[in-house]
């Protein structure tokens, strides 16, 4: 049986992408191998490790619990926008510092988390980062430099804004 593919447009690290693609295609998979973007991992494909989360509209989302169709008309933003923007290369070169990068499989979900939570989230003190981060597996670094850096972060945060005010 042949399955008609479906056009999507989207917008992927702020390159517009015209494809079409299967209904059933997840957007993990989309973003790998249409798109050629491997930097978002695909770890338990149930949306629990964290380590398939991308950006769609500036909110984070699970990748691998997405349909590529799901993406049509939409901004996603993946862990390769991490190179452009010097807020994020800001968080990439502070998870460096702080060794929270290890093996690597995990780290692309945690930076994109990251991302949003220094955006939408206070996270005053240790234990409301590790709630926040809650949601991202790690097996390599059990937490620590990745709290290390995050903390750090919104340091350098509160410091920026109230050069600001």
């Amino acid at each position: 049986m042949m399955i008609n593919k479906i056009k999507i447009e989207t917008t992927v690290n702020n390159i517009e992408y015209s494809e079409k693609v299967e209904p059933r295609l997840l957007a993990s998979d989309f973003i790998r191998e249409n798109l050629n973007l491997t930097g978002t991992h695909v770890g338990c494909e149930h949306g629990v490790c964290g380590s398939c989360t991308i950006k769609i509209n500036g909110i984070t989302s699970r990748s691998c619990l997405k349909f590529a169709i799901q993406l049509d008309r939409k901004r996603v933003e993946t862990v390769e926008s991490f190179g452009s923007k010097p807020e994020k290369k800001m968080i990439l070169n502070t998870f460096k510092k702080f060794h929270a990068l290890q093996c690597g499989f995990c780290t692309p979900g945690f930076l994109i988390t990251v991302d949003e939570l220094l955006q939408t989230e206070h996270l005053e003190n240790e234990k409301e980062i590790r709630k926040a981060l809650s949601g991202n597996l790690c097996r390599c670094t059990g937490y620590e430099n990745i709290i290390k850096a995050v903390l750090e972060l919104k340091r350098n945060k509160k410091k920026k804004w109230s050069c600001i005010s």
